[in-house]
């Protein structure tokens, strides 16, 4: 064998070497990366947008979660679906929906996506079919913040700042209620009189966060829809807004969701 042959058998053996080294890792890798579902996307409710999930999203990406927030148009719930279904279509993977208040609507439609292996509930609503937010609302007294909804000429209602401060989100600062109502969604009125079609809850895993101060769905009816959907739940001492007054809380039951939703 020549000098030059010897090299070459010699850098052969090295290469082959360090590829089956990284062969190595990464399956080692695989195998001691944890189970569940990886990625996460959030669904506001009405008179908000994505950045209602601001203080739990870094949380979540703390822990290795892949995290995305729809921006529903809050139009019609047909619409805020398929904005929702975009988000899922866009994951490499099995995803686990939050909802927050109407959100819950939205998640329960478009939680019937075979990608969804799961679905949590933020002081949301979670109705079955034939039913809407008008309906499951209608057996319990009127949540204040109704007295603080302003109708426009296109249909569409707005909170007021009172409504924000008082009954929306009375546990925050008077800075965070003056984002809050300044970034508010207006929300058609339509669609709480929309009704779901097939509810994803019957087919899979829920969570639940009951917010206990609520001054927008009576806390009554969110116990109520967590045992109905069977529902793993926890209640907070909290205003409707809970992922912003209490976002380590929430964030870790939406820990928790991912990890169990995946192990099914």
């Amino acid at each position: 064998m020549t000098r030059s042959q010897a090299y070459r058998t010699a850098l052969f053996a090295i290469e082959a070497f360090l590829l089956t080294a990284a062969l190595e890792t990464g399956a080692a890798a695989q195998t001691n990366s944890p189970e569940g579902v990886k990625n996460i996307v959030l669904v506001h409710g009405a008179w908000a947008d994505a950045s209602s999930w601001s203080k739990v999203i870094p949380l979540l990406q703390a822990k290795g979660l892949h995290v995305v927030a729809v921006q529903n148009p809050l139009t019609s719930l047909a619409d805020d679906v398929a904005a929702t279904k975009r988000a899922i279509a866009l994951q490499d993977g099995p995803v686990l929906l939050v909802g927050h208040s109407y959100g819950g609507v939205v998640i329960t439609e478009a939680g019937n996506d075979p990608k969804v292996a799961g679905l949590v509930y933020v002081a949301a609503f979670a109705p079955a079919e034939g039913e809407s937010v008008g309906s499951v609302t209608k057996p319990y007294p009127p949540a204040p913040l109704g007295n603080e909804l302003r109708p426009d000429a296109q249909g569409f209602l707005t909170v007021t700042p009172k409504g924000i401060a008082d009954d929306f989100a009375q546990d925050l600062s008077d800075q965070e209620k003056q984002i809050l109502t300044a970034t508010q969604g207006q929300t058609a009125a339509a669609v709480f009189g929309a009704t779901v079609t097939t509810a994803a809850w019957k087919a899979k895993p829920s969570w639940y966060v009951i917010a206990g101060n609520d001054r927008a769905i009576p806390p009554e009816l969110e116990k109520a829809e967590a045992a109905a959907i069977k529902a793993t739940s926890i209640t907070l001492p909290s205003s409707h807004v809970a992922m912003l007054s209490h976002p380590k809380e929430v964030a870790e039951l939406i820990e928790q969701a991912a990890a169990k939703a995946g192990s099914r």
